[in-house]
């Protein structure tokens, strides 16, 4: 995706079955959990740049020893900040003679992360703003161990006023109004009414205090907890949480919009938002990995234990397709297969955009992350071209035509050519989020390869997707244009993103879209502004619905006279810069939605290409993004 999009957050938890000492005498360090959750973290990077964090809980600590460790921080390259910081703390104890590595149980007592139960966060802030106070984990603390909590997800809720008044009305005082705060509440609340009705059910008994606590913590029941507290959530997520008593919980939403993946042997238990990095981390086979299964939560008792259970009713399966287009990294052998078939299925709109001219056109792609799906869309054009020219020379054999210069002719001419057309500077950091200096910056993340282009040539550059068609008109076009082609024809493995998102993408204002501008414009043109003015109203009518009530994406009608090639034509004509030659052609081409199910069979989550949402507030969300729109209101509509 060439241009700012933020997107889901990173999960990491690394549970520990062994005591320390195991992997000191095993691996040669007792820091082998910590440094796996670093490594989980690490390849996980390109979730978040907004903010990182860890927590740390220890097992078996004596009363009066702190227990529960946080660090969390969201300065440039935070994650690497976190563990030079701890890293430091750590070798300055062993400096000092403090923290023997040998002994493991002087890394448990003396360093805040030299625990069994680790968890790790990687934050793109689509809520709560950017500062500290808005970065996982959160937590809330407790005297009593079952009611400490350490909470992170990658998740976003479309309810979250309506979990907060939810919370009032149990008579407490929210004071934030993120979401995760308002899960944390909800969580925390349902744990102290497990709590308590586990304590007066013990109380009568002639227990210690030691006793007590421990079987309140052996009764807790965490799916229980989830289950209470999850009744009213709408949206997207994958929770981890960490209890000071040494529990632990991973939990996937209904739809399994948010991934989830874990992996479990004799020695650890450890999860991660994508699949490849437990692979790569824990050197494992792909069926050594298995997925969340949406509505279940993965719950880890502090005896090590390890349940899956269903904590809420399984809805029908949305998981989102934009992970497996361009969030996700390509690495994993899924992905990289299902990228492939996206690049590979544009062969024939592509073949239709060039006038099947492979000879006159230069294939590349912008931006790295379309590499995968170039290949694909490579692939697919030479076996067509292999076909043709098989059937060209068995044609010409079978009529008595065929000559060595007629092989020439059809071996060496019109192949697919590839070219490094356009590279980026990897030097050049591009995820500023003020948008005024990243455009500034943005024409020149890219550079091209003078001369790899002919002024009798196509130029087709392959892409993730186009949202606000910002960087297209700024920078990248007028990039492609200084190579003088004679038409230049971008192509999005994605379809044209039409609605907006509420699980944890940024992308919930309409007027930010390319082609909700090119429809709006064509609604203009053609004499049909009253439709804008009609879904207006119809949008208002829905949003006046009472809670529960049925709803529909009333935004539909923006896009409903028109055919998805009237939208792109029009999209070419509001990105193209004035500064490209006259003579020089334009085309953009986007991926179908069937071909797209047909690349991502398992990911069928597509409302913000289709406008089907997988839950009730994904439908509050589009018609009030509409309403905020038409009322010039900036902000997110939930």
């Amino acid at each position: 995706m060439s241009e700012l999009l933020t997107h889901e957050c990173g999960i990491a938890v690394v549970r520990l079955l062994k005591p320390l000492s195991y992997y000191q005498e095993k691996y040669g360090t007792p820091l082998w959990g910590f440094t796996k959750l670093f490594l989980l973290m690490e390849k996980q990077h390109n979730r978040g740049q907004d903010g990182a964090g860890v927590a740390c809980v220890k097992l078996g600590m004596a009363a009066g020893e702190p227990f529960m460790f946080r660090e969390r921080n969201v300065k440039a390259n935070s994650l690497d900040r976190i563990f030079k910081i701890l890293l430091a703390q750590y070798r300055d104890k062993v400096a000092a003679g403090v923290i023997h590595p040998e002994f493991a149980e002087t890394v448990k007592k003396n360093f805040d992360f030299g625990g069994e139960l680790l968890m790790g966060h990687l934050r793109y802030g689509t809520s709560g703003g950017y500062n500290l106070s808005a970065c996982h984990p959160f937590f809330r603390r407790s005297p009593w161990p079952t009611r400490n909590l350490a909470l992170c997800g990658n998740f976003n809720l479309t309810n979250t006023h309506e979990l907060n008044d939810s919370l009032i009305a149990m008579g407490q005082h929210p004071i934030f109004a993120t979401d995760t705060q308002a899960i944390l509440e909800k969580i925390g609340f349902y744990l102290d009414e497990e709590h308590e009705d586990i304590y007066r059910f013990l109380r009568k008994r002639d227990l210690s205090g030691d006793e007590l606590s421990q079987r309140i913590s052996e009764d807790l029941n965490i799916a229980r907890v989830l289950t209470r507290a999850s009744a009213k959530w709408d949206g997207g997520y994958a929770l981890c949480g960490l209890l000071g008593n040494g529990d632990a919980f991973v939990a996937r939403d209904p739809s399994g919009i948010r991934p989830a993946y874990y992996f479990q042997n004799d020695e650890v238990v450890a999860f991660a938002s994508e699949r490849a990095p437990l692979l790569t981390v824990f050197d494992l086979a792909i069926d050594e990995v298995r997925e969340v299964p949406p509505g279940h939560v993965v719950v880890m008792k502090k005896r090590g234990t390890v349940s899956v259970d269903a904590f809420t009713p399984a809805l029908p399966r949305a998981s989102c397709s934009f992970e497996r287009i361009y969030f996700s990294r390509g690495n994993d052998l899924d992905i990289y297969r299902e990228r492939k078939a996206l690049g590979g299925r544009l062969a024939d709109q592509v073949l239709g955009a060039i006038g099947k001219d492979l000879e006159n056109t230069v294939f590349g792609f912008i931006p790295n992350t379309a590499e995968v799906a170039y290949y694909g869309l490579m692939s697919a054009l030479r076996r067509r071209r292999r076909t043709e020219v098989k059937n060209a020379i068995w044609q010409a054999s079978q009529e008595g035509r065929l000559t060595e210069a007629l092989l020439d002719e059809l071996v060496l001419r019109n192949w697919p050519r590839g070219e490094k057309v356009v590279s980026k500077d990897i030097k050049l950091r591009t995820f500023i989020g003020q948008e005024t200096l990243r455009n500034q910056l943005a024409s020149h993340v890219y550079d091209i390869t003078y001369g790899s282009v002919k002024a009798t040539d196509n130029l087709v550059c392959v892409d993730d997707s186009i949202v606000r068609g910002t960087t297209l008109r700024k920078s990248i076009l007028r990039m492609l244009g200084r190579l003088n082609p004679k038409k230049i024809v971008i192509v999005s493995t994605a379809p044209q993103i039409r609605y907006p998102d509420c699980y944890g993408i940024d992308m919930s204002e309409l007027g930010k879209f390319i082609a909700f501008d090119a429809a709006v414009e064509l609604l203009k043109e053609r004499g049909r502004a009253d439709v804008l003015t009609e879904v207006y109203r119809l949008c208002c009518e829905e949003m006046a619905k009472p809670a529960g009530a049925e709803l529909k994406n009333q935004v539909r009608g923006i896009y409903a006279p028109f055919t998805p090639e009237e939208i792109s034509a029009k999209i070419v004509e509001l990105v193209r810069p004035s500064a490209i030659a006259h003579n020089c052609a334009i085309e953009i081409i986007f991926q179908t939605v069937e071909n797209l199910h047909a690349a991502v069979p398992n990911h069928p989550g597509d409302w913000y290409f289709t406008g089907k949402y997988p839950t009730p507030g994904g439908y509050r969300v589009v018609n009030q993004a509409y309403i905020n729109y038409y009322e010039k209101n900036e902000g997110r509509s939930y």
